[in-house]
């Protein structure tokens, strides 16, 4: 089960890619030092595979195709559409370039998207089409599988191109996007983003190998769940992601290290989650765990991390790049102190792909390809594009000096001790895995709580949290808990009320009606320095728990 956040402070405002409209930044007058633009591939070079194979969707993509697209269904395929999205119905896809007109037919297509994109058959909605479901010869420009996106998220129609264009440049494989014009049965839906599918042939182009195991990341999800297995050969019991994750859980840093560099590699990873912190991915792996797929590369069998999902990035040019995140490959990686450097480095090095100038021509460049498609939609929908491109170059132009600033400033630094001094810690964060308990602030006699009531369901996993950076050490954490009428469940981190910190596990336990007591929780830092979520959780069946909104942290003195 997926744990989600109730408050996201670094994030509410990054929701949708057109919102926010930022004034660029002035560049810094000094910056860390790094390679020049035409240095970049040969700084990688050296750790990533060989270029992509060539095919017809080479020609495709880099010619700047934009396609007329006409979608029909029969009746009776699109009732299937409208009573389940997700199930492949069959279509006839009519394609029109300049030199002439394509017909496939017996095409797989079924509706997709998430929360934020999704919308029903009879609405805008975006499409997945699968060109070889039914017809075992039949491709779409060398693709077997594309998607049709429409871009709700993004009234630019251009983040997901120019991050495709800044990771193939990274030498990040990505799949590659260009745009539609797109039409249902007599109905036109105007402008769509053209994306190539994770197919066999994606892999064969970028890993000359289809053999490995690949898997979907899902809906923020870690790898800690059985992700849905799309291809491959190897075994179906999630024993290479079980693997995986046990490297990034083991408790002893020295030799974790050693065992996540065989599951891992780590240095495509570095590039992965550089490429995703420097466009502010704030919805990706690295943040969230989420919009990511996996491929085990044969015959080394190590773990890739590939983007998806980039549809709304950039929106925050201020986006950390420094911070510890909590999906476990991604802090096991970054508490690493060697491979934290070389995260610095390469920052550093793909930095110049990230001059505003270059993305502007870059997007310019489109634009010219696109601009008879959007004049031919109107001038109201013209107008309302070229204000959302005047925004997205705005927000470009701010995240490069940003970055350097970032790069400039350092890695944040742990808490600082005064002896056995105790430091109070103020503003958690709820976070719920049950869906009606009840999490929130209250009020008894002027004075602030933080409150967990069980909710009808009488499943109730809910917590307050505080991120911690903290030095090798041994620590006690602290807080004045009250409960009313809990009944316990019993859960392998711990029952009813208590504290502990994430991924670890507790003794201390309040249940029924207790009165106001102090609560503590030890527990050890092994690493040099780490991120710690503090947790104060209920996990019950039934009850209520009050939590003093200010705990204390104190580091013990060595035995």
């Amino acid at each position: 089960m997926s744990l989600t956040w109730i408050s996201r402070p670094v994030w509410i405002g990054l929701c949708c890619c057109g919102l926010l409209c930022l004034l660029a930044c002035q560049q810094a007058a000094t910056g860390p030092t790094v390679t020049t633009v035409d240095s970049v591939p040969s700084a990688v070079e050296s750790t990533v595979p060989a270029p992509p194979l060539h095919d017809a969707s080479n020609d495709f993509f880099d010619n700047g195709v934009i396609p007329q697209l006409k979608i029909e269904l029969k009746e009776s395929q699109a009732k299937k559409l409208r009573e389940d999205a997700r199930r492949y119905a069959k279509c006839k896809l009519i394609e029109t370039l300049a030199d002439g007109e394509t017909t496939y037919t017996d095409v797989a297509i079924k509706l997709k998207g998430a929360a934020g994109s999704f919308r029903e058959f009879d609405d805008r909605p975006a499409f997945t089409l699968n060109m070889h479901k039914h017809e075992k010869d039949q491709t779409f420009h060398a693709m077997e599988k594309f998607h049709l996106n429409n871009s709700v998220q993004d009234e630019s129609y251009l983040c997901e191109w120019i991050c495709s264009e800044l990771c193939r440049d990274a030498q990040v494989p990505a799949t590659r996007v260009t745009h539609a014009r797109v039409w249902l049965n007599d109905r036109d839906l105007g402008l769509y983003v053209l994306k190539e599918g994770f197919d066999r042939p994606f892999l064969k182009r970028q890993f000359g190998d289809v053999t490995g195991n690949f898997y979907d990341g899902g809906f923020v999800q870690d790898i800690d769940v059985d992700l849905e297995k799309d291809s491959g050969q190897g075994p179906d019991d999630h024993s290479d992601l079980r693997a995986l994750q046990a490297a990034c859980l083991e408790p002893d840093p020295e030799k974790r290290w050693p065992v996540i560099d065989e599951r891992l590699d780590v240095d495509a990873f570095i590039r992965f989650m550089a490429l995703e912190l420097m466009t502010c991915h704030w919805d990706g792996y690295t943040p969230n765990k989420n919009n990511y797929r996996i491929y085990f590369e044969s015959p080394n069998n190590k773990a890739r991390f590939l983007p998806h999902g980039m549809d709304q990035m950039f929106g925050d040019p201020g986006f950390p790049i420094l911070e510890y995140f909590e999906p476990m490959v991604a802090s096991a990686v970054m508490h690493n102190p060697e491979w934290r450097k070389r995260y610095r480095e390469r920052v550093g090095e793909l930095l110049p792909l990230f001059e505003p100038k270059r993305l502007h021509d870059k997007l310019d460049t489109v634009l010219a390809r696109l601009q008879p498609v959007v004049a031919a939609m109107g001038e109201e929908f013209a107008n309302a594009h070229a204000d959302r491109i005047r925004e997205l170059k705005e927000r470009i132009a701010a995240r490069e000096p940003n970055i350097r600033e970032q790069l400039q400033n350092g890695d944040p630094t742990p808490l600082e001790f005064e002896g056995d001094k105790p430091i109070e810690l103020a503003d958690w964060f709820p976070a719920q895995e049950t869906d009606d308990t009840k999490v929130e602030e209250t009020e008894s006699d002027g004075q602030k709580y933080y409150a967990i009531q069980v909710g009808d369901s009488g499943q109730c996993v809910a917590s307050w949290r505080r991120k911690v950076l903290l030095a090798k050490g041994h620590y006690r954490i602290e807080s004045r808990m009250r409960t009313e009428a809990v009944e316990p469940r019993e859960d392998e981190p711990g029952t009813g009320a208590g504290l502990r910190i994430s991924g670890g596990k507790r003794d201390n336990k309040l249940a029924g009606d207790s009165d106001w007591q102090m609560v503590r929780h030890e527990f050890e830092v092994l690493e040099d320095i780490r991120e710690v979520i503090l947790v104060a959780e209920l996990r019950a069946t039934r009850g209520r728990l009050w939590i003093e909104p200010v705990a204390r942290l104190v580091r013990l003195a060595p035995e």
